[in-house]
């Protein structure tokens, strides 16, 4: 039986690196595209013996993705999935932040994940009756935080383009199937190494989840195909929670929002230089970062139309409930 193909971007660190270990486990040849040399020939180092191919390439280059794909999948073989991964962020107030850096976040975090797309679809084993595409998304896709207006930007996007490309690939019958993952604060090297302007390092705003809990999803995603999966309990609260009380939530945000994202760390090394269009050459090829003292090793993983479906269907009956109570 010839080993099934899957592709990961952003696969040297943080959620890709947990999700291409999740890969090698499950017996897939995986292809790793990332910028990081140094990290991708380490990766296929660790990597069983040709079961792996890496090419360096950024994601905000399109033309350079489709050449990535095309190389990987004659290397490997027509992938059955592709996982989007790629992502930069800033945490800094809009106002500071110049305009060629709130672009660069968009391309990369955004414009990547549609340039992993195309390029998916132009090398995917269609005949494999199950190919399928995973998004990876965030619970800041639904309810935006102060500090990460670009990340914040490029994860909404994310929701808008996936839903206009899974109404167009329906609509031609295309096998291809396009899957969300709503991510959760996970302790990612991002908090590391991304570019701040903040008087303390920053940190994920808890509850903060191992990147093992991310990739558990994305392997759900791959193997059962579902329109969206809300992953961490902090997501159902954002999401559910924007649904009812935005407002509440918009002021909630501007008193203990930022804070949230403030470590009790020093910051280290020149804080406007982060990782935007270099990746770091020191950082080795870990899906951790350096807040495993404070993550947890699991977290619910939720169908998100059933939980919606849930939600829904349950209101008459609690109306009901509260006129009985009342009455």
């Amino acid at each position: 039986m010839v080993d099934k193909v899957a592709i990961v971007t952003g696969g040297t660190a943080g959620v890709g690196r947990a999700v291409v270990a999740r890969l090698l486990e499950d017996g897939y040849r995986v292809g790793v595209i990332a910028r990081g040399q140094g990290r991708l020939d380490a990766l296929r180092n660790e990597a069983p013996e040709g079961r792996a191919a890496t090419v360096a390439c950024d994601v905000a280059d399109a033309d350079a993705m489709m050449a990535a794909a095309t190389r990987l999948a004659t290397d490997l073989g027509p992938p059955v999935a592709w996982v989007n991964c790629a992502m930069l962020t800033s945490f800094s107030p809009f106002a500071e932040m110049k305009a060629e850096e709130f672009d660069r976040i968009i391309a990369a975090t955004f414009g990547g994940q549609v340039n992993g797309t195309r390029a998916a679809l132009s090398v995917m084993d269609s005949h494999s009756g199950q190919p399928v595409i995973v998004n990876v998304g965030s619970g800041l896709s639904y309810r935006a935080v102060p500090l990460q207006s670009a990340y914040c930007a490029s994860k909404h996007a994310i929701n808008g383009f996936t839903s206009s490309l899974r109404s167009e690939l329906i609509r031609a019958e295309h096998p291809v199937r396009l899957s969300l993952v709503q991510l959760p604060a996970l302790n990612t090297p991002q908090f590391d190494w991304a570019r701040h302007r903040l008087p303390k390092q920053p940190q994920p705003a808890p509850p903060i989840y191992d990147p093992d809990v991310a990739a558990k999803a994305v392997m759900r995603a791959i193997e059962s195909r579902p329109r969206e999966l809300f992953v961490g309990q902090s997501v159902l609260k954002l999401v559910l929670g924007d649904m009812v009380l935005p407002d509440w939530l918009d002021r909630k945000m501007a008193d203990s929002g930022t804070q949230q994202q403030k470590s009790e760390r020093e910051a280290t090394g020149d804080t406007l230089d982060g990782n935007l269009y270099d990746p770091d050459p020191d950082y080795p090829a870990n899906a951790r970062g350096s807040y495993g003292e404070k993550a947890k090793d699991t977290g619910v993983i939720l169908d998100a139309d059933r939980v919606r479906l849930a939600v829904f269907a349950g209101l008459p009956a609690v109306t009901f409930l509260i006129g009985l109570l009342l009455g």
